[in-house]
C-alpha cells in the first residue's frame, strides 16, 4: 500500500487547504453546519496569519464532492474526519466547528484523545447544545419541507437561496443527511459528558433562536481544563456579519 498517496489523496478528498507562506506554527480545522460548505469558510483562509494553516472540511455528497454519497450518523462522519487529519497533527491543532459542525468538533477531539493519544490545544464551538445537553430534534422526520422550514427558521444565506428551485433540487439530499445527523445524534436526549483535555471556548449569538448563552455553559461540564463564553451580536449566523470580531477573538486564542 502506498501510504504517502493515499494520505494524499485523503487530504485532498476531506479539506480546503490553506497553506500558509512558511511551516505553520499550528493549524485550525474548521467543520462546517449542517448542510453546510466549505465555501462558507474561504474569508477565514488566510485571516489568523502566515504561520497558521487553515483546514476546512468537506463533507461528502456537495461540491467538489457532490457525486459521493452522504455519510448518515455523527459517528461515521467523525470517524472519517478524524481519520483525514491524523496526517496533519505534526503541529499543534485548534479545532472549531459550527452547530452540527460544534458536536463533530467535539466527537473528533474526544477521538483523537481517545484512539490517538493526541490532544488539541483548544476545542471551540458555536451553537450548539454539548453532548450532555442535547435534546430530541426531529426536522429529519418531516421531510424536505420541514427541513427547510427549520433552514428558514435558523437563517443566514443559504436560506435565501434554497428559494432557487435550481439551487434546492441539488443541495437537499446534503441538507436531508446533515438534518438526520443532527437527529440522530439526539435521540434519547443527553449523551455521556466525556471530558476533554483542553480548553473549551463556546460562541453564540444574543439572538440565536437555537441555544442559549445558559445552554453554551454547559459546554463547561466537559472541559475540566477550562471553558470561557462569547457572546456576539445576531442570530445563529452571528459569524457572517460579525466575521471580524470572531476572527480577532480566534486570533488571539490560537496565539
Amino acid at each position: 500500500m502506498n501510504t504517502l498517496s493515499d494520505n494524499t489523496r485523503s487530504d485532498q478528498t476531506w479539506f480546503r487547504r490553506y497553506a500558509p507562506t512558511a511551516a505553520p506554527r499550528m493549524r485550525l480545522l474548521c467543520l462546517p453546519h449542517a448542510g453546510g460548505t466549505a465555501s462558507f469558510y474561504h474569508s477565514w483562509g488566510n485571516a489568523f496569519g502566515d504561520d497558521v494553516e487553515v483546514l476546512i472540511a468537506r463533507y461528502p455528497g456537495r461540491q467538489e464532492r457532490i457525486a459521493e454519497p452522504c455519510l448518515e450518523s455523527m459517528e461515521e462522519l467523525a470517524d472519517a474526519v478524524t481519520a483525514a487529519v491524523l496526517p496533519h497533527l505534526d503541529v499543534p491543532l485548534a479545532v472549531f466547528g459550527h452547530s452540527m459542525g460544534a458536536s463533530l468538533a467535539y466527537e473528533v477531539t474526544v477521538r483523537l484523545e481517545r484512539e490517538h493519544g493526541y490532544g488539541p490545544s483548544v476545542l471551540l464551538v458555536s451553537c450548539q447544545r454539548p453532548p450532555h445537553g442535547q435534546r430530541p430534534r426531529n426536522a429529519h422526520l418531516g421531510g424536505e419541507e420541514s427541513v427547510l422550514a427549520e433552514v428558514r427558521r435558523l437563517g443566514g444565506t443559504d436560506a435565501a437561496l434554497l428559494e432557487d428551485p435550481d439551487l434546492r433540487e441539488l443541495v437537499m439530499p446534503a441538507l436531508q443527511a446533515d438534518f438526520a445527523i443532527v437527529g440522530r445524534y439526539a435521540e434519547g436526549g443527553p449523551r455521556p459528558a466525556v471530558p476533554v483535555r483542553c480548553p473549551v471556548i463556546g460562541y453564540v449569538g444574543d439572538r440565536d433562536p437555537n441555544v442559549t448563552a445558559q445552554e453554551m455553559s454547559a459546554w463547561s461540564g466537559v472541559a475540566p481544563r477550562g471553558f470561557e463564553l462569547r457572546v456576539l451580536q445576531g442570530d445563529h449566523f452571528y459569524l457572517v456579519p460579525r466575521r471580524d470580531e470572531l476572527v480577532a477573538d480566534l486570533t488571539s486564542r490560537l496565539r
